[in-house]
């Protein structure tokens, strides 16, 4: 980490120099080509000085120098800015059109540790765009900073994107593809979340019911009731998970947990009816949508199940 930071200084240092060298009309257009054959025959070990590289590393330096993107303090203050590697920053560059979204993908990316691949698929799937963006009265129900927390920890819509599953699996063969389901519904989820279970039982009287998904965030130190519905949201559903949450509030509980969360995800949302059935609930509940990943092929789509056969198979007993 220590090489890598060290690497994005001298690289943020170089595309200044070249930035004020290019504005000198007597370099011309050949000016990166004879640096960047100097620079190769001068230090012939060293990577990083091809000509290709040098005209990333001067897009770079411009996509990110103007004053407007760190206020008034300089570029060194925000170390998080030089923690990933050097592949992950051409590859924001190329996709972040607008530098907001820029920053806050470096930032994911050292919090969660992503790889290459899933900040591509992040920054693919408009992360940006949808953390926190769950309709929730968290603001109202949670004390502050938990509140703030929990808001951050939803994303609207949830992308799902998982293969299809078939009606002859064998047992083995379906209990792996649930542990790649799950898995994949994590990495959605986000950082912080641990799964539980699914279809967890609740016995509530002398009736049974059961949880769809629910989980453990660390970070909130909670319990997260997530209940799937494949179809609009109407009002009821967030009296059932109201239900659920409160059930396992009283169950499951302990004197270090903080009160339970709901987190309810449709197959889609009027926005208004949302905001009004959360304003009569004195239980922290969060409503969002859900989508099959836009970007995906024809044929990898098709071979998606439906969001209803997605509820039908958390509904099933074990």
């Amino acid at each position: 980490m220590k090489i890598n930071s060290e690497l994005l200084h001298l690289y943020w240092q170089m595309g200044s120099d070249i930035v004020v060298k290019k504005k000198d009309a007597q370099w011309g257009d050949g000016f990166l080509k004879r640096l960047s054959k100097d620079l190769m025959e001068e230090f012939p070990e060293m990577k990083g000085f091809s000509y290709r590289n040098l005209k990333n590393i001067r897009q770079w330096y411009l996509f990110y120098s103007q004053e407007d993107m760190f206020g008034k303090q300089p570029v060194s203050q925000f170390e998080f800015f030089f923690c990933i590697p050097w592949g992950h920053h051409i590859l924001i560059m190329q996709r972040c059109k607008e530098k907001m979204p820029a920053l806050f993908y470096i930032r994911q990316t050292v919090e969660n540790n992503w790889s290459r691949t899933v900040l591509g698929w992040q920054i693919d799937s408009r992360l940006y765009e949808r953390q926190g963006k769950a309709i929730s009265n968290f603001s109202r129900i949670l004390p502050l900073p938990q509140s703030d927390l929990a808001q951050q920890i939803t994303k609207d819509p949830y992308i799902i994107d998982i293969m299809g599953i078939r009606q002859d699996m064998e047992e083995r063969e379906l209990e792996a593809y649930l542990d790649t389901h799950i898995s994949r519904f994590l990495l959605e989820l986000g950082k912080g979340f641990t799964f539980y279970g699914r279809q967890v039982p609740l016995r509530v009287g002398n009736d049974s019911f059961y949880v769809d998904l629910l989980f453990y965030h660390v970070r909130l130190h909670c319990y997260v009731v997530v209940e799937l519905k494949a179809v609009k949201f109407k009002p009821e559903h967030v009296g059932q998970l109201n239900f659920y949450v409160t059930a396992v509030d009283n169950q499951m509980r302990t004197e270090g947990d903080n009160p339970t969360i709901g987190l309810l995800v449709c197959k889609e949302k009027n926005d208004v009816v949302a905001e009004y059935t959360l304003r009569g609930i004195e239980t922290p509940i969060g409503i969002s949508s859900m989508q099959i990943y836009e970007q995906l092929t024809a044929g990898f789509k098709s071979a998606l199940p439906t969001i209803e056969e997605i509820e039908r198979e958390l509904s099933e007993e074990d």
